[in-house]
């Protein structure tokens, strides 16, 4: 299969893409290699695959020293013009759409950010999967759509009207856009809503980043809502196989459409929901931190900031049933292989 994967210097780009190379399919990985976080990252994200930092050029397409069956491009998806030249030129069999500006609390000082890659870069990928006859779009949607429901667990029958960050709503929107490409021109679209992803290569502004570089600097960490939070926190590994699922079994039109499950259609269009199924109390999640450091960290407790929610909570009996598949990584797990890999990449004596 030749596969798109945007945001391939991103945390569950880079990771997707690295288990198609495995698998033995062709893989086009493109990012814009914003300066959103640690540009470090990004690019030893990169290079571990192949593409060295100064090999890359704007808007040209780089191969893996590698890969064979890998090449990069420096691409900025609000760039229609040089979007639709990348499909009309690889003829991809499917999109793997995981670029995106992330953070919920970021949406909240820089809106625009969110319009430009969420909303003008998601239509640019619509419209590309569309006049280049793309069988199957997989895209990243995300928990925070769920807003201020408060129907624990999430289920993706549930009504997500009511978001609370910008960020949320862009995701909302991108399923609302999806769903109109399926109806009107037939392209196979499956969303999935993310669910507190973490693991080695993650992201340095989400929380397990932050708590384990505090503790190793001897330094206190932000709790929020007093402590009073609870993730399903789903490990790096589980969330990949759940996309490698879907990009392997295009969405198929639901008939007659479910009218109380707005994740289905009559069109070729599903949402799934990738979570543990296991929320975790934030002091169990800075317990098991802990435990593998084998130190004490200072909580700095903090009320609940804006745009956050208390609790999420993944049902994910859909991708159960039409997937044959449930996450399982347990948290102390995925935070032992997590600050491992810290400590290698960053070169930390504990």
């Amino acid at each position: 299969m030749r596969v798109l994967v945007t945001g391939t210097a991103g945390f569950i780009g880079f990771h997707v893409a690295n288990r198609l190379l495995e698998r033995g399919d062709t893989v086009v990985g493109l990012d814009s290699i914003n300066d959103y976080y640690d540009v470090r990252v990004k690019y030893g994200r990169l290079n571990y695959a192949g593409i060295e930092k100064d090999r890359i050029e704007p808007n040209k397409l780089v191969q893996s020293s590698k890969h064979e069956n890998y090449k990069f491009i420096q691409l900025d998806l609000t760039q229609s013009e040089e979007l639709n030249t990348l499909f009309k030129d690889q003829s991809f069999d499917a999109v793997c759409h995981l670029a995106a500006q992330a953070g919920v609390r970021y949406s909240l000082t820089n809106p625009h950010a969110y319009m430009q890659s969420n909303i003008i870069g998601f239509l640019n990928i619509l419209e590309a999967c569309r006049h280049y006859k793309v069988m199957n779009l997989a895209y990243a949607s995300s928990s925070s759509v769920y807003g201020l429901n408060e129907n624990l667990p999430f289920s993706t029958s549930d009504n997500v009207d009511h978001p609370i960050s910008l960020y949320a709503a862009s995701k909302k929107s991108n399923e609302l856009m999806a769903h109109t490409y399926s109806h009107l021109f037939g392209l196979c679209t499956t969303g999935l809503r993310f669910f507190t992803v973490y693991g080695p290569w993650g992201r340095p502004d989400m929380a397990l980043f932050l708590y384990v570089k505090a503790a190793l600097g001897n330094k206190p960490i932000d709790v929020f809502n007093y402590g009073n939070m609870e993730r399903d926190f789903t490990y790096i590994d589980d969330i990949v196989e759940g996309v490698i699922r879907v990009i392997d079994n295009p969405a198929t039109p639901k008939i007659p459409r479910d009218a109380n499950d707005p994740s289905t259609s009559s069109a070729p269009y599903k949402i799934y929901n990738i979570g543990n199924n296991a929320p975790v109390k934030l002091m169990d999640f800075i317990d098991a931190i802990e435990n593998k450091l084998g130190k004490k960290v200072k909580r700095n407790l903090l009320p609940l900031q804006a745009g956050d929610v208390p609790a999420t909570y993944a049902n994910v009996n859909d991708l159960v049933e039409d997937l044959g598949y449930k996450p399982a990584t347990s948290i102390q797990e995925g935070i032992d292989k997590f600050v491992d890999w810290y400590l290698d990449f960053f070169k930390v004596n504990v």
